[in-house]
């Protein structure tokens, strides 16, 4: 298994416009080979900013990588970084990360 996040700094106010955003976008993912789940993550909160991740489980790095080749990668993220009154204010880019899964106990 693959495990790929993105970290958000969110703006304090700005929280719930960007749960709103993740909850209504079209992810185009239910139907791409190797994906496996998805979670959107809230983590602490800061002085500054909020942190959330985006995790997607897949199947491996292989089926990742293609994804972000594709078609659907590209529909998805169509909008991505497009800012307006009713989109939440980000600090920074997002931060990737992705880990090769080397345990699982379940």
């Amino acid at each position: 298994m693959y495990i790929a996040m993105n970290r958000f700094k969110v703006a304090p106010g700005s929280e719930d416009a960007f749960e709103t955003l993740w909850a209504t976008r079209d992810s185009h993912l239910k139907d791409v080979p190797g994906f496996v789940e998805f979670h959107l993550l809230r983590g602490p909160r800061r002085n500054d900013h909020v942190l959330y991740s985006s995790h997607t489980i897949w199947a491996d790095q292989s089926a990742f990588e293609a994804w972000t080749k594709s078609d659907a990668f590209r529909a998805s993220h169509r909008n991505a970084g497009n800012s307006s009154p009713s989109r939440p204010t980000y600090l920074g880019h997002p931060e990737f990360e992705g880990f090769e899964v080397i345990q699982t106990v379940k």
